[in-house]
């Protein structure tokens, strides 16, 4: 039985004025969008809609829940922000029933092509998207993708109608197809890489190469995900996301010297591991103008002048917004240029269960 919220959303949104055209701009800004960006390229190039492994889905829009007031925001309409799913498998299932181990938010400026990321920290407390709360990164687990945009959209006041998911091959084959990037290693770091890169290797059944010392060096697939995957050092899966951010943004400056040959080739090996809602004709788009962009801002929700942490009964470890409505006035402020930004009646709600849910636990 659908949800309150769900209904109210769904009607709204139909009953909701075209909106203006959107504009085609995307940035390869992380892994999944280029990833994905490459796979389409194929796709055009080389195929018809009814190839085997093109993993394209269409989403009705009114099936996404979108708070109600959110659909009249003017403001949003001048960026265009997609979600970005890293998904807690190797090899396996990119549509439903696999966690999100990564949760970024793109969004770009659509008149000057400016960028801001932001990684929704996996293990924090929230409305699942079907008014039932836990770690955000279940909503994929248990609803795909749209269950995932339902969730962003419902905690964080957005209108997220598309979406690109890769599993941790997807990772290595992009990484390794560009040449490799380079990344800072330190030395908390390298004996975690190493591990990790065990453990990837034995899911994929393939060799790797033991990464020998710390400093500023060439990280090829693997490494480059493992090093994506560090969480026990300092700043735990708080750092772990930022250096989830480094290895796309370093990326995003490889693929800007790409020419179509090498695009071409590259999107061979990665399509099979890419899930995605975005149309063919904006992706072709941002081809001829991927220099273009530039990344402005990165950063993670909650902010830590927002959060605090708390192991919950059924639950555990969780990151909690210890005021939901400030951490989100304070993100339109920050991502979307919105200095007189109101949260929506429905988001107000949400922040009152999570602290009535959560106040007994908090430290």
């Amino acid at each position: 039985m659908a949800t309150e919220s769900t209904s109210r959303g769904s009607n709204a949104a139909k009953a909701k004025k075209t909106k203006k055209v959107r504009n085609i701009v995307i940035l390869v800004v992380e892994v999944l969008v280029l990833a994905m960006m490459l796979g389409v390229l194929w796709f055009v190039t080389r195929a018809t809609d009814e190839e085997e492994g093109i993993q394209k889905v269409e989403i009705p829009e009114e099936e996404i829940i979108v708070n109600e007031e959110v659909q009249e925001n003017e403001n949003l309409d001048k960026y265009r922000t997609i979600a970005l799913f890293g998904l807690d498998s190797t090899v396996g299932e990119l549509k439903s029933n696999t966690r999100s181990d990564t949760i970024m938010i793109a969004s770009v400026n659509n008149e000057t092509k400016e960028v801001r990321l932001m990684s929704v920290y996996r293990d924090t407390y929230l409305n699942l998207g079907n008014d039932t709360y836990n770690k955000c990164n279940a909503a994929y687990a248990k609803g795909g993708p749209k269950q995932a945009m339902s969730m962003l959209n419902m905690n964080l006041d957005l209108e997220i109608k598309d979406f690109v998911a890769v599993g941790f091959k997807g990772v290595v084959d992009v990484v390794d197809a560009i040449g490799g990037v380079y990344i800072d290693v330190d030395e908390a770091e390298l004996e975690h890489i190493n591990n990790y890169q065990i453990s990837i290797s034995e899911n994929l059944k393939t060799d790797y190469t033991p990464v020998k010392k710390a400093g500023y060096q060439k990280l090829d697939g693997l490494q480059a995900t493992a090093y994506c995957r560090i969480r026990y050092t300092a700043g735990d899966d708080f750092k772990r996301t930022e250096r989830q951010r480094e290895v796309l943004q370093a990326i995003m400056e490889e693929a800007k010297d790409l020419d179509v040959a090498t695009l071409t080739k590259i999107a061979n090996s990665v399509f099979g591991n890419v899930y995605t809602s975005i149309d063919l004709s904006e992706i072709l788009s941002l081809l001829s103008d991927l220099a273009s962009y530039t990344v402005i801002d990165e950063g993670g929700f909650p902010s830590s002048d927002f959060r605090t942490g708390a192991t919950i009964g059924g639950i555990g470890d969780s990151v909690i917004c210890k005021d939901l409505e400030e951490a989100v006035v304070d993100f339109h402020k920050r991502f979307f240029a919105d200095e007189e930004y109101q949260v929506s009646e429905q988001l107000k709600k949400i922040s009152e269960t999570i602290h009535a849910n959560t106040d007994a636990y908090v430290r």
